[in-house]
């Protein structure tokens, strides 16, 4: 299916485009896994590489995943994210994750795989079809250098039109923990869909489980989001 929208993704692309440079970001795209986990090893170290995105534990290729990275002006690495297409093998993404949940933990020390639980949320069970899983989203914490600066939408956006040129998926999806999903993280990054409780992780040492919300757009959704003008998102200040 060819994507189309009721304008077309070139003045999202030329606006983002000029926020990068605004901000001195150059951004590279790359499919060889074993790289991007030396580059979060070597740069990234506050955060360990996600487990959905590891070479060691998943075929990772040019047709199936892509990562997104983002440098300053010096080539330190402020921005990261990654994405891979899930097969569902005609199921919805709650019968998937029912089996699969498992593949999907924090990246946190000490995550007891079998206290964890998986609740399928309704938007779990409309999932279905050509279907990508949208992670590693980071951006480094310098706020008021490029948090707070009105990246997140550009960031987001970019990685999920990636997304649609790659492989025009009917969903997107990812998992966001509760102490990011109440700050608004999703909202600026672009997703127009969030359900509470689906993945609660229990890990060592603490004394609540660690809470997620599911993230998701549809194929319209994501059609709908990137013919919003970008300078419509944006907060005041960037």
């Amino acid at each position: 299916m060819t994507i189309q929208f009721s304008g077309n993704a070139a003045p999202f692309i030329a606006t983002s485009r000029d926020i990068l440079v605004a901000q001195g970001i150059k951004l590279t795209i790359g499919t060889d896994f074993e790289e991007y986990r030396d580059i979060v090893a070597e740069e990234r170290p506050m955060q360990k590489l996600g487990a959905p995105f590891d070479p060691s534990q998943h075929s990772l290729t040019s047709a199936n995943a892509f990562w997104l990275i983002g440098r300053s002006e010096d080539g330190t690495l402020i921005h990261t994210q990654a994405a891979k297409r899930i097969r569902l093998s005609g199921r919805p993404l709650s019968s998937y994750l029912l089996r699969q949940f498992r593949a999907f933990p924090p990246p946190l020390k000490g995550v007891d795989q079998r206290r964890s639980r998986f609740r399928a949320t309704p938007g779990t069970h409309r999932i279905e079809g050509t279907v990508a899983y949208h992670g590693e989203f980071w951006v480094a914490p310098e706020r008021g250098k490029y948090r707070g600066v009105g990246l997140a939408p550009v960031l987001g956006r970019t990685g999920m039109l990636e997304m649609m040129q790659k492989w025009d998926p009917d969903w997107i999806y990812g998992f966001i923990l509760n102490v990011v999903a109440f700050k608004g993280f999703a909202a600026r990054i672009g997703y127009l869909h969030l359900e509470p409780s689906v993945l609660k992780w229990v890990v060592d040492g603490r004394d609540a489980p660690i809470d997620t919300f599911l993230a998701y757009n549809s194929r319209e959704d994501l059609e709908y989001l990137l013919d919003i003008p970008l300078n419509d998102v944006l907060p005041e200040a960037a």
